[in-house]
């Protein structure tokens, strides 16, 4: 696909773009409006097709719950996995993963994320950001316009406090790591600033943290990058600098030829399944070694 369609897709997702400035843009680009009908297909993401595995798995426990926020209850999706007899047994503890979704929210496909780190023997879980406007609406748009309009601090105690939480279980080790994606990857970045008890940390291409704050991280961090990413990837050089500098132990792979979201089963285009495959292998290698 033509490198313009997407860095234009990247850019509405990213931007305060609107759809229909974003239609007219890529039917230009592309010679008109039935052009534009067939790319869309392929550009946008597709969440009828994100369970990899079944939401009602028997090898796993998966719902809803509400876990204390500082600001009220905040309602997160959860899995953990059964023993061989389909049972879940509440004193055997597990490591933990927060699973931070992109700027659309807790959609299907972060759903079938967290069921995958479930699988891995983890206690996961993805917290919706958009919880107090009611949740994450269907429409990916709408949810991208909330998510623009939430208060970052307040966003990052909710995660904070999904920490705290997941520690407090009774089925918990007391470790924790924290895996983001887009959006998600950069309040990884964050948390781990922020949370000196933070176990490990996972970045799918998510903006950086400020240079100033890296010497605070404590965490491990695993930082996967697409080589085709060039707004993420121009503040990647100074942030990988940093951790360097200060001590931070931290893992970087860039996969070259690949676009942004490349991760994303449900994202069309920039969906490549070999990348996908390989950086989901490293992150629960990675996971594993430092949670246990």
């Amino acid at each position: 696909m033509d490198q313009r369609y997407i860095d234009l897709y990247d850019q509405y997702t990213h931007s305060g773009m609107g759809r229909r400035e974003f239609l007219k843009r890529l039917a230009k680009l592309a010679g008109g409006v039935a052009a534009t009908a067939t790319l869309l297909p392929v550009l946008e993401n597709n969440y009828a097709v994100a369970a990899t595995i079944a939401p009602d798995d028997a090898r796993l426990e998966t719902g809803y719950l509400e876990y204390p926020g500082p600001r009220g209850a905040v309602r997160a999706y959860y899995a953990r996995q059964r023993d061989s007899r389909g049972l879940f047994r509440r004193k055997q503890r597990r490591a933990a993963v927060i699973v931070i979704h992109e700027n659309r929210g807790l959609n299907a496909h972060i759903e079938d994320v967290t069921r995958r780190a479930a699988l891995e023997g983890f206690l996961a879980l993805a917290p919706d950001a958009l919880w107090a406007a009611g949740g994450t609406p269907a429409d990916a748009d709408r949810a991208r316009e909330l998510i623009g309009k939430l208060v970052r601090a307040e966003t990052l105690a909710d995660y904070h406090a999904a920490a705290d939480y997941l520690r407090s279980r009774p089925d918990c080790t007391g470790k924790v790591g924290a895996v983001g994606f887009c959006w998600g990857g950069g309040m990884v970045g964050q948390l781990a600033v922020d949370d000196p008890a933070l176990s490990a940390g996972v970045v799918f291409y998510g903006m950086p943290p400020a240079v100033a704050d890296v010497p605070r991280i404590k965490a491990p961090l695993l930082l996967h990058y697409a080589g085709l990413d060039e707004r993420i990837n121009a503040a990647v050089p100074e942030f990988e600098a940093a951790l360097t500098a200060a001590g931070v132990s931290h893992e970087l792979h860039r996969y070259e030829g690949k676009q942004h979201a490349v991760h994303n089963d449900t994202g069309g285009a920039r969906y490549d399944a070999d990348a996908a495959a390989l950086a989901w292998q490293r992150t629960v290698a990675f996971l594993k070694a430092r949670l246990g």
